[in-house]
């Protein structure tokens, strides 16, 4: 299966940022319900046939897909799902549906990464999953013999992300500096998506918008901003909003992670 690769180098990124950052947005997600209606789809696995899935993905999450809460339980989706990145973080339900081999338990997955070709292509919605998590879906000792099936009938639904012991974390992307400002935000439990980003500095009362560069990653070019930083995060399926404060120390650093003592509540 052909995926996006896991790695963008600190140009490219910067070169991303330079130009969606410089867009004029002024969108505001539609508040809605999460569908958790089960939706007809396929499915396909791949890495090894007991592993975690890829490395990094097109969500830019790197090493933490290896670890849990998300080893194992990565995934990689067609356009469709992944709509250009604001897919990333959302947790499905995917169920196989031959009763000759599935169980009828349900396997949950995160979206971590994006598969663009192949099964994925024409506007399909399509499930790349790890093997360990397409293995689930059988029932018990017959995992290898439903890996063996290659592509599978599914269904999926929406399903609420749960990190358990974990809050929302944000951390700062390489090559930022106090010009150029860019976040991955991590675990984020409810929704999982992120439709709208704002920043707010020290000693100032205005949300300043950040812009959506890439998978879960985002970004600000103004300056010089000082910290600490409050973060307030909107989502995109429903419109939840949550507010971290001071969350971003003043003396950040690139390359660090900061987590809130936050989450949304389920």
């Amino acid at each position: 299966m052909q995926r996006r690769g896991g790695f963008v180098g600190v140009v490219t990124l910067c070169c991303l940022a330079l130009l969606q950052c410089s867009m004029v947005s002024g969108q505001v997600p539609a508040q809605h319900k999460m569908d958790l209606h089960w939706q007809p789809a396929t499915a396909t696995w791949y890495g090894s046939p007991d592993g975690d899935g890829s490395d990094g993905g097109a969500c830019g999450y790197g090493s933490l897909v290896d670890v849990k809460p998300l080893r194992a339980r990565v995934g990689a989706v067609s356009p469709v799902l992944f709509k250009n990145g604001e897919g990333c973080g959302v947790c499905f339900k995917v169920r196989c549906l031959d009763k000759s081999i599935c169980s009828r338990r349900a396997v949950t997955i995160i979206v971590t990464d994006e598969c663009p070709g192949g099964y994925c292509a024409n506007g399909r919605t399509h499930f790349d999953l790890s093997g360990a998590a397409f293995g689930r879906m059988a029932v018990t000792g017959e995992s290898s013999q439903l890996r063996n099936r290659g592509e599978l009938p599914v269904v999926y639904r929406r399903t609420p992300c749960k990190y358990p012991g974990k809050n929302i974390a944000f951390h700062v992307n390489e090559g930022s500096t106090d010009y150029w400002l860019s976040l991955l935000v991590e675990f984020e439990d409810g929704d999982g998506d992120v439709g709208s980003m704002h920043i707010k500095e020290a000693n100032s009362n205005e949300w300043l918008e950040m812009r959506h560069v890439w998978g879960a990653n985002w970004c600000i070019i103004r300056g010089p901003l000082k910290g600490p930083f409050s973060v307030k995060l909107t989502t995109l399926s429903t419109g939840r909003t949550l507010s971290a404060r001071d969350v971003i120390p003043r003396n950040w650093s690139p390359k660090a992670t900061y987590t809130s003592r936050l989450n949304f509540k389920l």
